[in-house]
C-alpha cells in the first residue's frame, strides 16, 4: 500500500477552491471564445446583457472576478460597473474591462469607475490568462486581509465588552460593600444613578456644562455614581447607624467618609500601577458630593465652580433620594416636600443651574423613585 503523501500540486488542487469568473458580453461568439479560454482553469458563468450580469453577481456565492464588455445595448459596461461598485454585496469583486475602445480616455474612465484592469480586443489569450490569474491572486490576498481585519475587529469588540463588564462589576461590588454597612439599599444606588444621568442629559446642551457633559462622560458619570458613599465603609456602626442626631464629635467622624472613599479608589489605582480614566468621576463624586455651592460643605469647603460638575450633580441626586427615603433617623418625605427643599437650596447648597434642570425634569425624578422604590 502506498502511504506516501500526495504531491504538492495534488494538495493544492484538493485544498484550493476553484475560482469563478463571470464573463459579460452581448455577442455569443465572444462568450464562447472566453469560455473556451477559461474553462480549463476556472468555473465560468456567462451573461449576455448587463441586468443578467448584475443578478448573477449578487448571487451567493458571488463571482471571484468579472470580465466585462463595455459596449453593450441597454445597460453598458460602464453602468454595470457603477452599480456593482455601489452595492456592498458586489463592490469588492474585481472587474476587468474588455473592449475594442482603446483610447486613453476610455481606459481612464474605466479605471475611475473602479475597474482593476483594462484589456483591449482582440483578446490575446496569454495576456488574458495572466491578468486573470494576477487579479484573482490579489483578490484572494485582499479577502484574507479583510477577513483577518473583521476577525480582529470582532476580537477588539469582545475584549472591550469584557473590560467594560469588569469595570461595571468592580463598581457594583465596591458600592455593594458600602451598602452592607448602611441602611441604604441597592435601589438607592440605582435611583441615584438614574437621577444623575437624567440631570446630565438635561444639561448637556447648557453653555456651562456642554464641555464636560459629552455622551461618553455622561455614561461614565452613570457608571461612577454608585461609588459616591464608598467611604462609609470606614465609619463605625455606632455613628453610621445611629437613629438620633449626631454629636459634634460624631459628625466630625462622619465627615471623613468622602476622603476615605477617594483614598480607597486612589489606592486601587496605585496597586494597579496606572491611572484609570473611568475612575476619575468616581473619585470626584466620592470626595466632593458633600460640598455646597456657598462653600459651607465638606471636606474642602469648595464653592461654586470649584466643585466638580460630577459632584454637583450627585449632590442634588443624593439629597433628593435621601429626603424621599426612610432612614433610621427620619421618615420618608413626599416628592413634593423633597422638591421644595431642593429648590430652597438653590444658590446655597446646590448649583442654581442644576436646580433649574431638576425643576424641569422633576416628574422624571418622581417616575424613577416610583419604579425603583424600596420594598
Amino acid at each position: 500500500m502506498d502511504l506516501a503523501p500526495p504531491a504538492p500540486d495534488r494538495l493544492a488542487l484538493i485544498d484550493k477552491p476553484i475560482a469563478t469568473v463571470l464573463v459579460v458580453d452581448d455577442t455569443a461568439d465572444n462568450l464562447s471564445l472566453m469560455s473556451s479560454l477559461l474553462k480549463d482553469h476556472y468555473r465560468v458563468k456567462v451573461a449576455n446583457h448587463g441586468d443578467k450580469a448584475l443578478r448573477i453577481a449578487a448571487q451567493d456565492p458571488a463571482p471571484d472576478l468579472i470580465l466585462l464588455d463595455v459596449m453593450m445595448p441597454d445597460v453598458d459596461g460602464h453602468e454595470v460597473c457603477r452599480r456593482l461598485k455601489s452595492n456592498p454585496r458586489t463592490r469588492d469583486i474585481p472587474v476587468i474591462f474588455l473592449t475594442a475602445r482603446a483610447e486613453v480616455e476610455d481606459e481612464e474612465l474605466g479605471l475611475s469607475l473602479g475597474a482593476v484592469d483594462y484589456i483591449s480586443k482582440p483578446i490575446s489569450p496569454p495576456i488574458l490568462l495572466a491578468r486573470v490569474q494576477t487579479h484573482l491572486a490579489l483578490k484572494a490576498t485582499a479577502d484574507f486581509l479583510r477577513s483577518k481585519s473583521d476577525y480582529l475587529q470582532q476580537e477588539v469588540l469582545l475584549r472591550t465588552l469584557e473590560v467594560q463588564a469588569i469595570q461595571d462589576v468592580t463598581i457594583m461590588v465596591m458600592a455593594s460593600l458600602a451598602e452592607t454597612r448602611d441602611s441604604e439599599t441597592g435601589n438607592h444606588i440605582r435611583r441615584t444613578q438614574l437621577y444623575v444621568k437624567a440631570l446630565a442629559e438635561q444639561l448637556k446642551g447648557h453653555p456651562r456644562f456642554e464641555a464636560v457633559l459629552t455622551e461618553r462622560n455622561i455614561e461614565l458619570l452613570y457608571k461612577s455614581a454608585p461609588l459616591h458613599d464608598i467611604g462609609k465603609v470606614g465609619i463605625p456602626d455606632s455613628i453610621l447607624l445611629k437613629p438620633g442626631k449626631l454629636t459634634v464629635e460624631e459628625f466630625e467622624v462622619m465627615k471623613r467618609h468622602p476622603r476615605i472613599g477617594r483614598d480607597a479608589i486612589e489606592e486601587a489605582e496605585r496597586r494597579l500601577g496606572m491611572k484609570v480614566k473611568f475612575l476619575t468621576f468616581s473619585k470626584e463624586i466620592a470626595y466632593s458630593h458633600q460640598e455646597k455651592w456657598d462653600g459651607t460643605g465638606y471636606p474642602e469647603g469648595l464653592a461654586g465652580d470649584a466643585i466638580p460638575v460630577s459632584a454637583r450633580l450627585m449632590a442634588v441626586a443624593d439629597v433628593y433620594d435621601a429626603l424621599i427615603s426612610r432612614r433610621v433617623y427620619k421618615p420618608a418625605f413626599s416628592h413634593e416636600q423633597a422638591c421644595q427643599i431642593v429648590v430652597q437650596g438653590r444658590g446655597q447648597h446646590f448649583d442654581p443651574d442644576i436646580v433649574d434642570a431638576f425643576i424641569a425634569i422633576a416628574d422624571d425624578f418622581r417616575a424613577i423613585a416610583v419604579r425603583y422604590a424600596d420594598d
